[in-house]
């Protein structure tokens, strides 16, 4: 342990080491551009898959053959069927969690089973090998087998939190760029654009913002076209975007189509409205930064002080006895 901590406070392994984080940083930052791609592109192709699954479901339920659903082949597809877990894994809401994280189609919801699936056999045997072969711990064999069973516990509910994570972020680049999407919408509806063209056009324009809302704009287009109640579309883009400010809209958007409201005043009235949430929720984090900056304050700023402050005295003492 003395060794381990002597070449940790070696000048030559510290040079060594921030050197590396250094190049280590340079790299991905010129790499970085290249490794993203075209996001935009991407989601607006997946888009336009599912404007054609719409349009088979369309025609489909024209010729009263019922609805199109994607049949994905694989491995985790056969491994659900074979064992037959679709009813034990799949929960209420998974298909309406996965479609508000951006996963469609049955191939997203199979893959989610999957490895709702093996995640606690991979955790449980992961926790074993550590606590039996790569540990010192001092825990009794069933301890550690009991500490691998709430392993593989948790193992379980690691996707959902991957997918609630995804969820966030998707949603939180939603409601940043839906304000000014909302602007935008304004200005084609008022300039005499039908609801489809005015989604369409705040879909294109929208995108260096917030590829997310883009995809959801077009998505929600391809649904006008194509759904045979359009307030089945407006509740569609609800239920994914999961925020109260989009689901305002929708209702107005609801409410006009069924009574002939204006929408204009509608949309003006919502812009603002969310424009003031997107305000107070920035004011909320503003407020919370004090309270989550004590704790990094008196573990890395406060011993820092005392040493400036007490080492010279220390040192007078230590040099005086």
């Amino acid at each position: 342990m003395m060794r381990f901590i002597d070449m940790l406070l070696n000048r030559e392994f510290i040079v060594t080491l921030l050197a590396a984080i250094a190049t280590f940083a340079t790299i991905l930052t010129l790499t970085y551009p290249l490794l993203a791609g075209d996001k935009l592109g991407a989601r607006l192709k997946s888009v336009a898959t599912r404007r054609e699954e719409l349009r088979r479901m369309q025609r489909e339920a024209l010729n009263k053959k019922g609805q199109l659903r994607s049949t994905p082949v694989g491995f985790m597809k056969q491994t659900i069927e074979k064992l037959n877990l679709r009813n034990i894994l799949e929960s209420a809401n998974t298909k309406e969690k996965l479609s508000r994280a951006g996963f469609r189609g049955q191939a997203a919801i199979y893959a989610f089973m999957f490895f709702r699936f093996v995640m606690p056999f991979i955790v449980f045997f992961a926790t074993i090998v550590y606590l039996f072969m790569l540990s010192n711990y001092n825990l009794p064999p069933m301890g550690k087998v009991g500490i691998a069973f709430g392993g593989a516990f948790a193992g379980f509910y690691l996707p959902d939190v991957y997918v609630q994570n995804i969820i966030d972020k998707r949603m939180t680049s939603v409601m940043r760029a839906f304000p000014d999407a909302l602007d935008l919408m304004l200005i084609c509806v008022e300039s005499g654009m039908s609801v489809e063209l005015s989604f369409n056009k705040v879909a294109s324009e929208i995108g260096s913002a917030s590829v997310e809302l883009a995809e959801e704009f077009a998505l929600t287009t391809a649904e006008l076209s194509y759904l045979p109640d359009r307030r089945q579309a407006y509740e569609n883009l609800g239920k994914r975007c999961a925020h109260p400010g989009v689901r305002a809209v929708c209702t107005s958007l609801i409410q006009a189509e069924r009574y002939g409201t204006p929408l204009g005043t509608a949309l003006r009235v919502m812009s603002l409205e969310n424009r003031e949430m997107r305000m107070m929720e920035a004011e909320k984090k503003a407020a919370s930064l004090p309270a989550k900056l004590t704790v990094p304050m008196i573990v890395f700023f406060l011993p820092a002080l005392f040493v400036v402050i007490l080492g010279p005295a220390v040192i007078k003492v230590m040099a005086a006895t």
